[in-house]
């Protein structure tokens, strides 16, 4: 079966009977905190029950983070399950994504027959959206999919166009669904997010634990709005327990967990620009992304099959619109890790 992602370890284990170093995933190169991780032991002793479906504690824990009540959470198995769910609950028949972008939104979309109209992002504006954006927000459109910050890019929006393009889709009546996956990992995320603005019934925020605390293998994401009906509506599209005991009490733990971003974000501030040096010092143009990942384009087509053969796995990009088969993403990892990378394109390519 064809896997579109970066993170296929099990893919590479099987045709080399190793692990690779992924820099093909943007996870948390800290690692599952230690909370976390004494927290999931402890959860096995609930194996034998089934979970809480309505996730009463974690929603809760949720609210006091982000500052809502807890009625304007719902809990899923991961941000792909939340978009799967929002999508069947609003029916949508045309909605609109920008290109390049994480590929699930249009592909949930086009699961039900709902049209996708793509506005493709430039490198010239080093893939930043635009208020041309405002214009293509029409009555006709019944739902608006934003990443923030983008995935692939790593780039965010103005949050002042973000507000103006919430603005617009409740006057034409679209649903704006803005996915702060990555928000967490940015250097300021208070600045860069919309929760301040759910009293907005048009606004559906989706965020996960996956990428800020190291956790994707135990599915774990959330969707905020004040829309009490819709989040309701999604929790009737799906499974009826979605999170496991085991998932619940690591999303209680990584919340408790209050130094960890801090961390996180510090280690990133630092590597970031350092990696996006050494990549251009190694002939590859890396946009200015603001994540836990660079997006860049290389002259070598077949820099990720080389790298593949010494054990490391970058992001192929060539399946995004709008990117061509030249353009990888590198998730920003330790700096010895980086280094490593680094040092493998020099070996590869000179």
């Amino acid at each position: 079966m064809p896997y579109d992602h970066g993170g296929d370890w099990a893919g590479f284990y099987a045709a080399h009977g190793a692990l690779p170093l992924d820099f093909s995933a943007n996870i948390s190169p800290l690692g599952l905190p230690k909370g976390v991780r004494e927290a999931v032991i402890r959860a096995l002793d609930q194996a034998d029950r089934y979970p809480d479906p309505l996730c009463r504690d974690l929603r809760k824990a949720i609210g006091n983070a982000w500052q809502v009540p807890p009625n304007w959470v719902l809990c899923g198995n991961g941000a792909g399950d939340l978009i799967e769910r929002a999508v069947q609950a609003v029916r949508p028949r045309l909605a609109l994504v920008t290109a390049p972008t994480f590929s699930e939104y249009p592909a949930a979309l086009r699961r039900i027959g709902c049209a996708v109209r793509e506005v493709f992002l430039h490198p010239e504006d080093q893939f930043r959206l635009t208020e041309e954006f405002l214009s293509e927000i029409t009555p006709d459109v019944d739902m608006v999919f934003l990443c923030e910050p983008n995935n692939p890019t790593g780039v965010t929006t103005d949050p002042g166009l973000l507000r103006q393009i919430l603005d617009r889709c409740a006057v034409c009546g679209a649903r704006l669904v803005v996915d702060e996956c990555f928000n967490g990992l940015l250097p300021d995320p208070a600045a860069h997010t919309l929760v301040p603005y759910l009293k907005n019934l048009s606004l559906l925020i989706l965020n996960a634990f996956t990428k800020l605390y190291a956790m994707p293998g135990l599915r774990l994401g959330f969707a905020l709005s004040a829309d009490t009906a819709l989040l309701e509506a999604m929790g009737r599209c799906g499974q009826p327990w979605p999170v496991s005991n085991i998932a619940q009490a690591a999303g209680l733990a990584a919340l408790a967990d209050e130094g960890y971003p801090d961390r996180l974000r510090a280690l990133l501030n630092k590597a970031r620009p350092a990696l996006r040096r050494g990549l251009a010092a190694l002939g590859a143009t890396a946009i200015t992304g603001e994540a836990n990942y660079l997006l860049f384009r290389h002259p070598d087509l077949a820099l990720a099959d080389k790298l593949e053969e010494k054990g490391i796995l970058l992001r192929r990009c060539a399946g995004y619109p709008g990117l061509g088969p030249n353009w990888y993403r590198a998730a920003v990892r330790r700096e010895e890790e980086n280094q490593r990378l680094l040092e493998a394109i020099r070996q590869v390519t000179q």
